[in-house]
C-alpha cells in the first residue's frame, strides 16, 4: 500500500463527517462552518419559494439545500454554491460550449473546439476533428463525471468509432470536438481573487509491489480509498473500460507489476471514478492561479467555484494553461481529503465571503458538530420542509468521561441519564462495554453542570446498581444532544418500548373518541342545544 502523508483540518475529522459522504458531504463540511460560528443553520426541500428560484433544473434531496442566517441577513445554499451566484452564471458553467464562447471573449486560453448538435452528421463531425489536427477529445455536451468523455483520439476510424459508441450506445447526440491537450489536469478552487485550494487529479493507478496482482493491487488500493472520507464513496472500479485499458498496454488483471511500476487504468482522471486528489497549492506557479482567477471574473454572477485545466507538457508555463470547465457548484471533498498533501479549508473562505462579520470570531471548531441523519430524518419523511439544527455551544466546552461499573446497561437507566443530561444543558452520549460496564460522556459550557451531572448516575437506584464511577478528561468532538449509542439488543429494547409508547398512545386516542361520541350523543348534549344557540348568538351581537 502507498504511504502518502496528508494533512486533515483537525475540526473535520473521519468521526465527523462519517454521515456525510458522497455529494452530502459538500453540503455538511459548508453548513457544520457556518453552525460552528452561531449563525442559525435550517435546512429545506425544494418547496420553499427561494429554494424554487435558485434549483429550477435541480432534482431535490435533502441534505444539499440550506441556509445560514446571521440576525436580520440570510443566505442560502446548494451544496456549496450560495446565492451570490446567480442562475445565469449557473447556466454558462453547465453548458461547455458557453463557457467556452465566454472564457475565450475574456482571453482565456481553451482548447480550440466545436459543438455538434443532434443534426450534425458524423462525417461532418470528422471532418471538422481533420481541419484541427489530431489528436483529439470527445465529449457529450452535458455530461459530468467524466461519463462519456474520450480523449486522445489519434484517427478519423478511432474517430468514428467513438461517435457511434458516444451517440448510440450511450445515447448522447449533442457532442464537442476538440483539441487534446497532452498535459495533468487540476481542479482549483476560486474564491472572489483568491485560489482556495488546487489538487493535481491523477488517474486512477496501483503502484506494483512485485508480489501482487493488479487486482489484489487494486483491492489493497480501495481498502485505502475506504478509510477517506472522500475517496470512500469512489472506489476503483473493474469494469470492461478498464480491461480493455490495460489490455492495450499488455496487461491482465493477473499480471504482476514489478516493485515501484505505476499502472494507470484508465485515461480519465476524474476522482469519482477513482482518480487520486493531490494537494499542490503551495506549489503552483502564480500564473495558473491567475488563470483560474481570472476565469471565474470571465463570468457575471460567479463569485466562486472551481476551474478544472490542463498543463500542456511541452510548452512554456505562460502559454501553457488551459482551462476545461467552470464548476459553480463544485465538489469539494478532494480538496478537504486529499490523498496526500494538505487539506484546504475551502468551507471557511465560503461562510467568510458570505458572512464576513464572522470571520475573526474565535470559536473552538474542534469541539462540536451535528448529526445529519437526524437533522435530515424529517425532511426525507417529508413531515416537514424545513428543519432548524440546535444552536452550535458557542462558549468554552467542557467535557467529562464518566466510566460506571454494576448492574447499569438497563435501557430505563440511560434513558434517565439522558433526561439528566437535558435538564443541565449538556450534550453527550452513553455507550454499553463489553465487560458489562457504561460509558458516559458529558460536555456542556457550564462547569459545575458537568461536575453535577455525576450525582445523577447514581440516583436511579430501581434501575441500576452503581458500584463504582470513574471519571476522566475527554477530549474528542461531542455530537450536540444526547445519544444512547446501542448494541443490536439495546437497539431492540428501546425499538420495543418506543413501539408499547406508541400502542399505548394509540389507545388513550382511541379511548378519548369514544367519551367525545359518547358525550356528543348524549341526552343531556342533545337537550342543551337550544340554550348553546342562543349563547352563540347573544356572543356575536356583543362584539
Amino acid at each position: 500500500m502507498e504511504d502518502h502523508k496528508t494533512e486533515w483540518l483537525p475540526h473535520l475529522t473521519n468521526e465527523v463527517v462519517a454521515d456525510a459522504h458522497g455529494n452530502l458531504l459538500d453540503a455538511y463540511a459548508l453548513s457544520l462552518e457556518g453552525w460552528r460560528r452561531g449563525l442559525t443553520l435550517r435546512w429545506h426541500v425544494k418547496d420553499s419559494e427561494k429554494f424554487s428560484e435558485m434549483l429550477t433544473w435541480f432534482v431535490d434531496k435533502p441534505g444539499q439545500l440550506f441556509s445560514l442566517s446571521y440576525k436580520e441577513r440570510t443566505h442560502y445554499f446548494f451544496r456549496t454554491r450560495g446565492d451570490k451566484v446567480t442562475n445565469e452564471a449557473v447556466i454558462i458553467g453547465k453548458d461547455k460550449e458557453k463557457t467556452k464562447q465566454t472564457l475565450q471573449n475574456a482571453g482565456v486560453r481553451v482548447p480550440e473546439g466545436k459543438q455538434f448538435s443532434e443534426g450534425k452528421t458524423d462525417e461532418e463531425i470528422v471532418h471538422y476533428a481533420s481541419s484541427i489536427g489530431y489528436p483529439v477529445v470527445l465529449k457529450p455536451t452535458d455530461g459530468s463525471f467524466g461519463r462519456g468523455v474520450i480523449s486522445n483520439i489519434t484517427s478519423s476510424g478511432e474517430l468514428e468509432h467513438s461517435l457511434s459508441y458516444l451517440r448510440t450506445e450511450l445515447n448522447y447526440k449533442d457532442v464537442i470536438i476538440e483539441q487534446y491537450i497532452p498535459g495533468e489536469e487540476y481542479r482549483l478552487y476560486v474564491v472572489e481573487n483568491e485560489v482556495i485550494g488546487a489538487i493535481n487529479r491523477i488517474p486512477p493507478n496501483v503502484i506494483g509491489d512485485g508480489v501482487n496482482s493488479l487486482k489484489a493491487l487494486i483491492e489493497l488500493k480501495n481498502e485505502e480509498r475506504s478509510l477517506n472520507p472522500r475517496l470512500v464513496s469512489c472506489p476503483i472500479t473493474v469494469n470492461q473500460e478498464c480491461i480493455d485499458f490495460i489490455g492495450r498496454k499488455g496487461y491482465t488483471l493477473e499480471t504482476v507489476p514489478e516493485k515501484d511500476e505505476q499502472v494507470f487504468l484508465s485515461a480519465k482522471s476524474n476522482i469519482s471514478i477513482g482518480g487520486d486528489p493531490i494537494d499542490v497549492l503551495d506549489v503552483l506557479p502564480q500564473v495558473v492561479k491567475d488563470t483560474a482567477i481570472n476565469a471565474i471574473k470571465a463570468v457575471d454572477g460567479l463569485s466562486h467555484g472551481a476551474v478544472d485545466l490542463i498543463i500542456h507538457n511541452d510548452r512554456n508555463i505562460n502559454e501553457a494553461v488551459f482551462v476545461i470547465e467552470l464548476n459553480p457548484t463544485a465538489q469539494i471533498g478532494a480538496i478537504l481529503y486529499p490523498m496526500s498533501g494538505k487539506s484546504r479549508d475551502v468551507p471557511a473562505a465560503i461562510i467568510d465571503y458570505y458572512f464576513p462579520e464572522t470571520k475573526n470570531m474565535k470559536v473552538d471548531r474542534t469541539k462540536t458538530f451535528f448529526d445529519f441523519h437526524d437533522v435530515l430524518d424529517p425532511l426525507q419523511s417529508r413531515d416537514a420542509s424545513v428543519t432548524t439544527v440546535t444552536p452550535s455551544p458557542m462558549d468554552k466546552i467542557y467535557s467529562k468521561k464518566y466510566t460506571v461499573s454494576g448492574e447499569v446497561q438497563d435501557l430505563g437507566y440511560h434513558r434517565g441519564l439522558r433526561k439528566h443530561a437535558f435538564e443541565r444543558y449538556l450534550h453527550g452520549f452513553v455507550m454499553n462495554l463489553e465487560n458489562g460496564d457504561i460509558e458516559v460522556v458529558v460536555a456542556g459550557t457550564d462547569p459545575e453542570m458537568v461536575d453535577d451531572f455525576k450525582n445523577g448516575l447514581w440516583e436511579d437506584e430501581e434501575r441500576a446498581t452503581v458500584i463504582e464511577v470513574q471519571e476522566a478528561t475527554y477530549d474528542e468532538p461531542i455530537k450536540v444532544g444526547f445519544e444512547i449509542k446501542a448494541d443490536l439488543k439495546t437497539q431492540l429494547e428501546e425499538l420495543k418500548l418506543y413501539k408499547q409508547e406508541l400502542e399505548e398512545t394509540e389507545l388513550a386516542m382511541k379511548k378519548a373518541e369514544v367519551q367525545r361520541r359518547k358525550f356528543y350523543e348524549s341526552l343531556s348534549w342533545r337537550a342543551t342545544k337550544p340554550i348553546r344557540l342562543v349563547g352563540a348568538i347573544i356572543k356575536r351581537l356583543s362584539k
